[in-house]
């Protein structure tokens, strides 16, 4: 439930050490004014003296002739001997005359007073010393009473209701609680309005950062115009504008420079590819023509020529490969097709079968077609590939898998085989380039290290995703393409 936000957290900061501060000044000014008023309380018990409590020392308890000359109404006066209470009283406001709850009862009565045995026990704890003290007498509430010695070995008590100070600190209480709540809500407005204003060079900052992070930055020319406009360097914010704005231009520069290395290898690439073309075929038509010579050739020459026929076919390949890698780096389109993946995928496996009959090929396919836009031959390729890929790192034996299933947005082609699975260190790179898993097999084999490579760049420029997924005796390569309706 804490808040999150920057502006949130200043807000119910700016609040809470608002609160603290009110309830620190509510309790001292409640405090101050209660012992201001029961000062002047104990004050005007001293002036009344134990005039009214003498009284009833001498008429029994507020009978005829009970002194209440200049007692304020609600005036408490009792009389203790020997520890209880044998009169008690209170002047009533309404008469002059003492109302004493007995009503008027004989002086030796002692239950002249209606109080409660806890109102009996707390007078007459009271130390006859004059100075006063609280109690709650509870058939009269609160009162500030006075005990004195009087003068036949009783002790005389006279209090003043303390209500009205009550009533008075109470008063206070709810004005402090109406007032502090309108300036907490104003406080929270207007530091809410404040706090918006103060962190819009954060805002503008944070618009700038997301712009930025929603930019492709992985390939090709990258344009970072977005800038923080405020670089006040006066200021926190302006700081952290300005070394953003700094880092943006660094890293602009370097992407600009990451495109143009790459610009120049695809540039090479595509070169080299093109000029070795033709001198292959010369080489690989000069190895064939020499070993179809009607005359004798010596052994030694026969299987040499066979050697440089086959490393001119490989190279033609990778060759071949380099080519079409460097064409969708430079982004050219392929076809718009639509394409039949389902017969792709039979003409895949059966091609997969003669080539590598000792594992066993399984395919699980709709009933229905399932067709995707895009280039026929060029995904193709990349079913040819992941079947070479799997026959090529797995023993006999293994079962593969080729799997076609329709999804929400699209296709899933999953190939799935039961082999020894890829090394935990080479599964991150497996889709880069002249990657191998088993250098010296490949090579034998043919393979060029990129094929993977290869089923990558067709898959994204068909708007798709390839994954792996490996673990010992299962590896998953997952191709999700945007697909058409069947």
């Amino acid at each position: 439930m804490a808040p999150r936000t920057l502006r949130s957290r200043l807000i119910a900061g700016v609040l809470a050490l608002l609160v603290l501060t009110c309830g620190g000044v509510s309790l001292a000014t409640t405090e101050l004014l209660r012992h201001f008023l029961l000062g002047q309380l104990d004050q005007q018990l001293v002036q009344a003296g134990g005039r009214y409590a003498a009284s009833l020392e001498h008429t029994g308890g507020g009978g005829p002739g009970t002194d209440t000359r200049a007692q304020a109404p609600g005036t408490f006066g009792a009389r203790l001997l020997d520890g209880k209470v044998t009169a008690a009283g209170v002047v009533d406001g309404d008469a002059d005359d003492a109302d004493v709850a007995s009503g008027n009862r004989p002086a030796d009565t002692d239950d002249l007073v209606a109080l409660s045995a806890a109102d009996r026990r707390h007078l007459a704890a009271l130390p006859p010393d004059g100075s006063a003290h609280g109690v709650r007498l509870a058939s009269l509430g609160g009162y500030r009473v006075r005990a004195v010695a009087g003068r036949d070995g009783d002790v005389l008590v006279t209090g003043l209701p303390a209500g009205p100070v009550d009533a008075i600190v109470h008063k206070l209480v709810m004005v402090e609680l109406l007032v502090f709540g309108v300036a907490l809500a104003a406080t929270g407005i207007a530091g809410a309005v404040w706090v918006r204003l103060s962190l819009r060079p954060l805002e503008r900052v944070t618009g700038t950062a997301e712009r930025v992070s929603a930019l492709s930055l992985a390939s090709g020319e990258v344009a970072l115009s977005d800038r923080v406009p405020d670089e006040d360097p006066r200021t926190e914010i302006g700081r952290v504008g300005s070394a953003f704005n700094r880092m943006l231009g660094h890293v602009e520069d370097a992407l600009a420079r990451r495109h143009r290395v790459e610009e120049r290898l695809r540039g090479f690439a595509a070169d080299a590819g093109h000029e070795l073309r033709t001198p292959l075929a010369t080489v690989r038509g000069h190895a064939e023509l020499a070993l179809r010579h009607p005359g004798p050739v010596p052994p030694e020459v026969r299987r040499s020529l066979g050697r440089i026929e086959a490393e001119s076919r490989r190279m033609g390949a990778i060759v071949e490969d380099l080519l079409l890698l460097a064409r969708l780096d430079a982004g050219r389109p392929l076809a718009d097709d639509e394409v039949d993946l389902t017969r792709l995928a039979l003409d895949g496996a059966a091609d997969a079968h003669a080539t590598a009959p000792g594992r066993h090929w399984r395919l699980d396919l709709p009933e229905r077609p399932v067709l995707v836009r895009g280039d026929a031959d060029r995904l193709r390729q990349v079913i040819a590939n992941l079947l070479a890929n799997a026959a090529a790192h797995t023993p006999d034996g293994t079962e593969v898998t080729l799997r076609l299933a329709p999804t929400a947005d699209g296709v899933a082609m999953t190939v799935t085989d039961t082999g020894p699975g890829i090394d935990p260190a080479l599964a991150a790179q497996v889709f880069e380039r002249f990657v191998r898993g088993d250098p010296s097999r490949s090579r034998t084999t043919g393979s060029t290290g990129l094929g993977l490579a290869i089923v990558r760049a067709v898959t994204e420029a068909h708007g798709g995703t390839v994954s792996v997924e490996s673990h010992p005796g299962r590896t998953v390569f997952t191709v999700l393409l945007p697909g058409t309706a069947p």
